[in-house]
């Protein structure tokens, strides 16, 4: 069953917060960085992919973030408009940073590599004052991401944006989203992590994003169910660990364990599964749908998203997702 109940007569269902930048996608497919010579534009950042998933499969969202006063910053602004996001959260920045770029290589479906370019980034001068209580206030679902928690003032946002959720009532979502190059070290990222997360009702990561943030802790055999249990001493009502493509599992509060595989896709490349996995995933909770179905919901967006060039303009509608659930096959983990 679905243990989450979202507040109601919100104005928005969905508010995300971070990172906004811009995926230069590799044209030349099965060859190196080197030897790639054209790339495609779309807008990047995981929650904002997240963000863009949602709008997509038909939830009211809005984006808390900043970007440069530069062309690749309007570009990114008009996107979430033309995909019905609201941005009045996003602020401009006036100091002269820059567009954060990441440039993807595609050597096979299984070998892909991003080529970041994170310094002086506008994303992580996003200010306390300016996210906006009134945008947060409305929305039954905050999102926010590892990223932003990297550097300082971005790192204050996120706090002042997960105290303003829980002062309205908001349930809270923190997609690890593990960046190591943004970071200075790993104790660094384990101690920001772990006090964010003691925030939230839904956590998201992988293996071995959580092994990172256990690096102090008692787990040496990285068992699953020790990892989630410590969350269920502060807010945490789901933890979903994800292994890839042997799917994931999810622990609730009540001591249930739920576990799902994935879908064969006809991979292009890997990046952008993760984004989409959680996008359905959280849109199945919102639904009221139990976890294993809302997890099914997000594997098959995966897939999709895996198959296709981008991962932004890949992110798929409801009607996509069910048509793929409806005519593949899951293969059990």
């Amino acid at each position: 069953m679905n243990m989450i109940a979202f507040p109601e007569q919100k104005s928005l269902d969905f508010v995300a917060v971070g990172r906004l930048c811009i995926d230069l996608n590799a044209n030349e497919i099965n060859r190196p960085m080197e030897d790639t010579v054209t790339f495609t534009k779309y807008v990047g950042g995981s929650p904002a992919n997240i963000c863009i998933g949602m709008a997509r499969l038909g939830l009211r969202s809005g984006f808390v973030g900043k970007v440069a006063d530069d062309q690749m910053g309007r570009f990114i602004v008009r996107y979430l408009e033309q995909n019905g996001i609201e941005t009045s959260g996003v602020v401009t920045d006036h100091t002269g940073a820059v567009t954060g770029l990441a440039f993807t290589e595609i050597k096979s479906p299984t070998d892909c590599s991003i080529l970041m370019y994170r310094d002086n980034v506008a994303d992580l001068l996003l200010e306390t004052g300016e996210v906006q209580e009134s945008l947060i206030a409305g929305a039954k679902l905050l999102l926010i991401s590892g990223t932003a928690l990297a550097k300082s003032p971005s790192r204050e946002a996120v706090f002042q944006a997960l105290a303003y959720a829980r002062k309205h009532g908001a349930i809270i979502a923190f997609d690890l989203d593990y960046r190591p190059y943004t970071w200075t070290s790993q104790d660094e990222t384990a101690t920001y992590y772990n006090l964010a997360a003691e925030h939230c009702d839904i956590i998201i990561g992988t293996r071995e994003e959580f092994d990172m943030m256990e690096r102090h802790e008692d787990n040496p055999g990285h068992e699953d169910r020790i990892t989630a249990s410590k969350w269920f001493d502060y807010r945490g009502q789901v933890v979903i660990i994800k292994h890839g493509k042997e799917g994931s599992i999810a622990y609730t509060r009540d001591g249930g364990s739920h576990r799902t595989g994935s879908y064969r896709a006809e991979v292009v490349k890997t990046f952008g599964a993760g984004d989409s996995y959680a996008a359905g995933f959280l849109y199945g909770l919102m639904q009221g749908w139990s976890i294993e179905r809302s997890m099914q919901y997000g594997s098959a967006a995966a897939a999709i998203v895996v198959s296709s060039h981008s991962c932004s303009d890949a992110m798929p509608t409801a009607d996509a997702v069910q048509n793929y659930i409806d005519t593949h096959t899951m293969q059990q983990a």
